[in-house]
């Protein structure tokens, strides 16, 4: 009996069969009969002493070989409802270095954030199972932690290390010169026959033959190819939808900025030291667009297939533009908030998204969006709609221009604003109607107060 079970373990096949029997157990006592008839009880460690170096067994057993069940791994956690995958953009930590519980050891880039995969305890990165550029799905295996405080790693033999061991390199063959085409002529013409090398003739070197219609191309040298990262994808994808979904039509103003700039100097200090926070134009400009919406209802709708949705509700988009791509976080129930809670979210928002920390939910949505360029330089420009949304309304820079006031040429600090509307729902009498409310209520915002 025991030489039957020693010879049935000899056996690849027959070892794999019992590792894979036991991958479900951690540590376990079992009973083996060793040459010459002895019985033994030991744990799995001690029995895989007994099977070949060579055995696919050895490779197997290391899935369950660690007797306190110390390893765990870090996983992708889920991304959200609509996102399906990711790619592994970086890893913040290396192999070897300590995590606590919940420490962010690596990211994954989505088509709309960047979300951290975290260490589900501390202890020791042992290795990294997915690499940087890898397609990942929520509950892909990311690294393998040990919650052990020692700092060694037992990392399984790969196969192409076990194949090497088992065959020896063969001794190298020693292969003959080739033989030259002067050598075959010597071998073939007898002793005192062998023709006189005639000299080379000299050749007068040809010009380069260049065709003045060709452009020069520069060198390859001097491009660089990188993969486009999965937000720009899907800023690409839906901006070029909306270019051939919408009927786009863009219409123009200037607004005269003296009184909120004036509004803004005078209250800066007081509203700073009240409410925590610096008291921007942007404010003033979401709600003029929340007055606007309110009396031209029609903008704040969308359209759904043979029906036009009527939304009751404000929310406000404000496009940031960040290092990895252009984002669009959502201000709730704008109608319902004023110049300091407005200013508080919109800084809040941005923060967040800077330091790539903003979530999915305080994207989605939104009813209506402001792109301001002018904190770039942009004088003007014509803004795309952020699908679903029916329209858009783009700030840009502030310059100071010769205006004609009461008969008089003054200075005075303009800005050019541009609204660009779904024309199959908006015509432009209602975004005229828009843009000039957006005028009145920046060129005054005292009707704000009394409703006018």
């Amino acid at each position: 009996m025991a030489s039957a079970l020693t010879r049935l373990l000899r056996r690849p096949a027959a070892a794999l069969l019992v590792a894979r029997s036991c991958r479900h157990v951690k540590r376990f006592g079992h009973q083996i009969l060793l040459p010459g008839g002895s019985v033994c009880s030991e744990t799995a460690r001690e029995f895989v002493r007994f099977i070949p170096r060579a055995s696919l067994y050895q490779i197997w057993s290391r899935s369950f070989s660690s007797e306190n069940g110390d390893l765990v791994a870090a996983v992708v956690p889920y991304m959200g409802e609509s996102i399906t995958d990711g790619t592994l953009a970086t890893f913040l930590k290396k192999p070897g270095d300590r995590v606590n519980v919940d420490e962010p050891i690596a990211q994954v880039e989505t088509d709309k954030v960047t979300i951290d995969v975290n260490s589900p305890e501390a202890g020791i990165i042992q290795e990294f199972i997915a690499k940087e550029g890898d397609t990942v799905t929520p509950g892909t295996k990311v690294a393998v932690i040990s919650k052990s405080s020692s700092g060694d790693t037992h990392v399984a033999p790969s196969d192409d290390k076990v194949v090497k061991d088992a065959q020896p390199p063969s001794p190298p063959t020693q292969t003959p010169p080739p033989t030259t085409a002067v050598e075959k002529i010597d071998r073939q013409m007898p002793k005192g026959e062998i023709p006189a090398k005639e000299k080379p003739k000299a050749s007068s070197p040809l010009p380069a033959k260049t065709s003045p219609l060709e452009p020069q191309l520069p060198p390859k040298e001097r491009e660089r190819r990188v993969p486009m990262p999965r937000l720009r994808k899907r800023v690409a994808t839906r901006l070029k939808d909306s270019q051939n979904t919408f009927a786009l039509l863009t219409t123009f103003n200037e607004v005269d900025m003296t009184n909120l700039m004036k509004l803004r100097s005078e209250y800066k200090d007081a509203f700073a030291e009240k409410h925590g926070v610096k008291m921007g134009l942007m404010s003033g400009f979401v709600k003029a667009a929340v007055s606007g919406l309110q009396n031209q209802p029609i903008i704040n709708a969308v359209i759904d297939g043979d029906d036009i949705i009527y939304r009751d509700y404000i929310d406000i988009s404000i496009a940031v533009g960040t290092p990895k791509g252009l984002v669009v976080p959502v201000i709730r129930n704008a109608n319902g908030l004023n110049f300091a809670e407005i200013e508080k979210e919109i800084n809040t928002l941005a923060k967040k998204a800077n330091n790539g920390t903003i979530s999915i939910d305080e994207m989605a949505g939104g009813t209506f969006t402001i792109s301001n360029g002018g904190v770039y330089g942009s004088l003007l420009s014509t803004p795309i709609i952020n699908p679903p949304q029916s329209a858009i309304l783009g700030m840009h820079s502030i310059v100071s221009r010769p205006m004609v006031v009461d008969g008089n040429i003054v200075p005075r600090p303009m800005m050019y604003i541009a609204l660009t509307y779904d024309h199959r729902l908006i015509d432009g009498r209602e975004a005229v109607f828009f843009l000039r409310r957006i005028k009145d209520v920046v060129e005054d915002p005292h009707r704000l107060l009394l409703d006018l």
